[in-house]
């Protein structure tokens, strides 16, 4: 297969994945995992959770970040750039619509009851990545006691970096302490390079775009972990300032949710809102910018960190914490999804499309899912 087809693949997968992946970032890379791995194998498992594991320590959106790998893995530089902006635009062309029909009427569309039927059925193809994902990422007892102080720690409110980077830093001394012991043989430890970006600061006298793109690249650059944790980052950075209202942020936040592809779309509403087309075009650059960079530099490092003794132990210890953090999202999403018998009967459907005899493409669960509970909202 020569570049361009190779391109032209990664552009129909992440097309595909960008117009169905809802759900949040879990389930984005559940659906990844499938597409990626276990349908057209560009990768193994393993080396899927060491992107996944070495995504979770840098800023940006964790499943948008693991499009641009997997499409550098696949197509290289060229790929990256492909996957990632194939992912982003079908949520960003869509939230710019709903942003016109906020700011012309007051209010979007009514798509709830679709939405609906989808959330339980995303818990099931989360717990089918988990289960593959998780028997790749356990290869001891030892590992797994890690993944149980991760999910304890998640539940008390550590911040999942954190936990990440203390279980990574554990595991990694804990077993390269252990093959000390066994062998006198030494490897070279690759050097963490601090990674950072400066951004001016921006005048609170006039939204522009220009002051659009530095704000929402600012957030781009910081933001750890899910993007669900844009609420807070934007609070700061366009309520308190008073750019835009509480009220007004909130329903921002709600159309990154039921839209597919990343949460982090909420950027281009939020410019729409500020500065119009060309504020929504500042924003989305801004946020997603920083994620393209980020991962363009990481990506050729991950093998060479795997090939050094502690950091294979390190890696370990990451993957199975994300696994164990994913563990704890979908538990969080079951109690807070699984509210009525209607729910219940999508999650069961799609387990057994999961689990199931033969196996079913996520896409159609999630098309079933949402027109299923379409269905059953009206009884």
């Amino acid at each position: 297969m020569t570049n361009q087809q190779k391109l032209i693949e990664i552009a129909q997968v992440f097309l595909k994945l960008g117009l169905f992946a809802f759900g949040g970032p879990a389930a984005h890379i559940a659906m990844m995992e499938e597409e990626i791995v276990r349908k057209r194998k560009w990768m193994d498992h393993s080396h899927f959770l060491d992107l996944m594991g070495a995504t979770n320590l840098i800023p940006g959106p964790n499943s948008t970040e693991m499009t641009m790998h997997c499409g550098y893995v696949r197509g290289g530089v060229k790929g990256l750039f492909v996957a990632g902006f194939c992912f982003i635009f079908p949520a960003v062309v869509l939230t710019l619509l709903l942003a016109y029909f906020y700011v012309q009427f007051g209010q979007i569309p009514e798509v709830e009851p679709f939405i609906e039927g989808i959330k339980p059925a995303v818990l099931a193809i989360i717990l089918g990545a988990v289960f593959k994902l998780g028997k790749k990422a356990l290869k001891n007892w030892q590992l797994g006691g890690i993944g149980a102080l991760v999910i304890m720690a998640s539940y008390l409110g550590v911040n999942e970096v954190t936990a990440l980077l203390s279980a990574g830093l554990f595991g990694g001394l804990f077993f390269y302490g252990m093959n000390q012991a066994k062998s006198n043989t030494h490897r070279s430890i690759l050097p963490f390079l601090p990674l950072s970006i400066s951004v001016p600061m921006v005048s609170k006298t006039l939204v522009t775009s220009s002051n659009i793109f530095w704000i929402f690249l600012k957030v781009g650059a910081v933001l750890y972990g899910s993007g669900y944790l844009l609420f807070a980052y934007l609070k700061g950075e366009l309520v308190e300032p008073g750019y835009m209202q509480m009220n007004e942020l909130i329903d921002a936040i709600a159309v990154g949710q039921f839209t597919p592809g990343p949460v982090l779309s909420t950027a281009t509403f939020i410019g729409y809102q500020l500065g119009g087309f060309g504020g929504a075009i500042a924003a989305t650059l801004g946020i997603f910018l920083p994620s393209f960079l980020f991962v363009w530099m990481l990506n050729p490092l991950v093998a060479r960190l795997r090939k050094s003794t502690f950091l294979g132990f390190f890696l370990d210890s990451v993957n199975v914490a994300a696994v164990a953090i994913m563990v704890f999202v979908l538990a969080e999403m079951t109690l807070e999804t699984i509210t009525n018998w209607q729910n219940g009967v999508v999650a069961i459907l799609g387990l057994l499309c999961v689990f199931g005899p033969k196996k079913i493409s996520s896409v159609w669960i999630v098309l079933g899912g949402s027109i299923l509970g379409f269905f059953l909202s009206l009884f």
